[in-house]
């Protein structure tokens, strides 16, 4: 909790409606009331900043002014709780999701978390991933029972809209053009190796890697799949997510210990 003094100083940094806080002097004003706008400004339009560097196709969906006045409005409401600026917006699809000027846009704030998992995928902790012949030495009578660590740069998120489509065409990925096929995809972002990475899941898929990285053994985990979308592929799924390097570890389930009296 903060103290008061500290609560109206940041109710006075994000309101420029509230006085100076009281207490506060320079060396040639006792109410420093101009020098406390600047930084007030500084402070805001550094926030504002923040959120344009993290969620750039967002601010070019709905263009530089929409964003910089949606953006003014979060950052009112829902101030920064880290030091690290690399991380603020985590709250902001769910904020866009509930900011009614946006109500036209409904797939916005799902696009916005796909750019929030692009940040945090990229601040991911590094890790070697396993390659193919690990999986070829395996019992075919147990693999079912198998559970797969994935590497810590996953993020899945899930949508009723084309949202690896339309990140890719305003994020210069794919050319610009109309969406035919207006349906919903399942994002994978990923930083395996340098370059953070989204591509579009294909059936089933994000099912299937949300039971995994919850600790599910493999074969729950397609049992998983196959109830979310019957046309899931076990074998193409698991194929990609080898050749894309995001096997960690496979650890195999402990051998039943029998006991005697």
């Amino acid at each position: 909790m903060l103290a008061p003094f500290e609560t109206s100083f940041v109710d006075a940094l994000l309101n420029a409606n509230q006085p100076v806080p009281y207490g506060i002097t320079a060396h040639n004003a006792t109410v420093p009331t101009r020098r406390f706008a600047v930084y007030r400004n500084n402070l805001v339009a550094g926030l504002r900043k923040a959120l344009r560097t993290r969620f750039p196709v967002v601010e070019k969906i709905v263009g530089e002014e929409f964003f910089v006045a949606m953006a003014l409005v979060f950052v009112k409401e829902q101030p920064p709780r880290s030091p690290q600026l690399a991380t603020y917006g985590d709250e902001f699809p769910a904020f866009i999701a509930a900011f009614e000027p946006a109500r036209e846009l409904p797939y916005l704030a799902d696009v916005a978390r796909l750019e929030a998992a692009r940040t945090r995928s990229y601040h991911a902790a590094d890790a070697t991933p396993i390659g193919a012949d690990h999986f070829a030495t395996l019992d075919a009578h147990a693999v079912g029972a198998i559970r797969i660590e994935m590497h810590p740069s996953i993020g899945i998120v899930r949508s009723a809209y084309p949202i690896v489509t339309i990140w890719a065409m305003n994020s210069g990925e794919q050319e610009l053009a109309p969406i035919e096929n207006w349906r919903g995809e399942d994002a994978l972002v990923s930083r395996p190796y340098l370059e953070v990475q989204v591509r579009a899941l294909p059936l089933g898929g994000a099912a299937f890697l949300l039971a995994l990285a919850a600790g599910r053994p493999l074969g729950q985990a397609a049992e998983a799949a196959i109830a979310d979308d019957p046309n899931f592929d076990l074998t193409s799924n698991l194929a990609g997510l080898i050749g894309s390097g995001l096997v960690r570890e496979i650890v195999h389930p402990e051998p039943k210990k029998y006991w005697q009296s």
